[in-house]
C-alpha cells in the first residue's frame, strides 16, 4: 500500500519567502519547491500524512497569517490535499531543475539526463523526502563556502563531518571538490536512505561517504581523529544545542560552516560559537538567510 503525503501549497508575496520556508521547515517538511509567477509565489511543500493531523495543518496555516502580519505583508493562501507516493515524486520532478551554484557547482537532478558537456562539478541528486536541494539560500551558502575551502587547491586526507546531511548534497559536495573523506549523520532515516542513493548516483565509495542514522555521538563514534572541517545547516535553535559537542570532534585547526539561521538569530549562535572557541572569520547572508564561516581560536 502506498504512503500517502501531504502536499502542502502557500501561494504569497515573493518578499515572504524566505519566512514561510523556515516555518515549512520548522514545521517537519522533506521537501520545498518554488515557482515566481508575476507578483505571486508558489510555494510546494511535503510532509507524511502520519507526521501531521489536520489541526496541525490548520495550525500551520494560521502561523503563516500571523508571520505575514508581523512583517506587514499581506496574508498568504494557504490549502493542502492528500497524494500518493508515486504522486508526490512526480510532483517534485515537475518543480525542480538543473541550478548552478556558485562558480563550481551545476546542481543536476537525476532523472534527467546528463549534458553532453559542462565545465562545472555536476552533483548528481535525486533528494526523496530528504531536505537538501540545492534550491535553498542556505544550501547554496553553504556548497559556495564549501567551494571557498575545498575548491581551488589540494587537500589530500582533508576530512569533514556532515551534522544533519539530508540528503546528502554538502557530503558530496565535499569529495566532489577533493575532500578524502565526509561523515554524514542524521535523526531521520530517510535522510540516511536518501544520502546512500546519492552516493551511487554520483559514483562516490562507501568509504569516502559514510552516512549513518544519529547526530554527534554517532560521528564520535565513526571517526578516527578528529574531523578538518564542518558542515551543518539545519535549524538555529539545534544548532546551538550542538555547539559544545562539536568541540570533541575537532582539531586546533578545524574549520565549520554554520548555516539554516536567520538573520534575526544569528547573533545568539554567534555568541555560543564565540563561547565554545570558534571565532566568526565570515558572514555571509542570502535573502533573510545567513551563513558562518567559522575557524577555531
Amino acid at each position: 500500500m502506498a504512503n500517502n503525503w501531504w502536499e502542502i501549497q502557500v501561494r504569497c508575496a515573493p518578499d515572504l519567502e524566505d519566512l514561510i520556508f523556515f516555518r515549512l521547515e520548522s514545521f517537519g517538511c522533506r521537501g520545498t519547491a518554488t515557482q515566481t509567477k508575476g507578483y505571486t509565489s508558489l510555494i510546494s511543500a511535503y510532509l507524511p500524512q502520519e507526521q501531521s493531523k489536520l489541526l496541525d495543518l490548520a495550525a500551520l496555516a494560521i502561523l503563516l497569517r500571523q508571520d505575514a502580519l508581523c512583517v506587514g505583508m499581506p496574508y498568504p493562501t494557504v490549502q493542502w490535499d492528500l497524494i500518493e507516493e508515486e504522486d508526490w515524486a512526480s510532483s517534485w520532478k515537475k518543480h525542480w531543475h538543473p541550478q548552478e551554484v556558485g562558480d563550481l557547482f551545476l546542481v543536476y537532478p537525476a532523472w534527467l539526463p546528463l549534458p553532453d558537456q559542462s565545465e562545472r562539478v555536476i552533483l548528481r541528486l535525486d533528494p526523496g523526502p530528504a531536505f537538501g536541494t540545492g534550491s535553498h539560500p542556505t544550501t547554496q551558502l553553504c556548497l559556495e563556502a564549501l567551494e571557498m575551502r575545498l575548491g581551488y587547491e589540494e587537500h589530500q586526507g582533508m576530512t569533514v563531518a556532515d551534522i544533519g546531511c539530508g540528503s546528502g548534497i554538502l557530503s558530496i559536495g565535499a569529495v566532489l571538490l577533493g575532500a578524502h573523506k565526509a561523515y554524514g549523520v542524521d535523526v531521520d532515516p530517510l535522510a540516511v536512505r536518501a544520502s546512500r542513493r546519492n552516493r551511487e548516483l554520483n559514483k562516490i565509495k562507501e568509504d569516502r561517504f559514510v552516512a549513518k542514522l544519529g547526530s554527534i555521538d554517532r560521528l564520535k563514534q565513526l571517526i578516527a581523529e578528529p574531523v578538518d572541517g564542518i558542515a551543518c545547516n539545519i535549524l538555529a535553535e539545534v544548532i546551538i544545542d550542538l555547539i559544545p559537542e562539536m568541540d570533541d570532534i575537532v582539531k586546533p585547526s578545524s574549520w565549520a560552516i554554520i548555516s539554516g539561521i536567520l538573520l534575526e538569530q544569528a547573533k545568539p549562535v554567534a555568541d555560543t560559537l564565540e563561547q565554545h572557541g570558534w571565532v566568526v572569520a565570515a558572514l555571509w547572508r542570502r535573502k533573510d538567510w545567513c551563513c558562518f564561516n567559522v575557524r577555531r581560536t
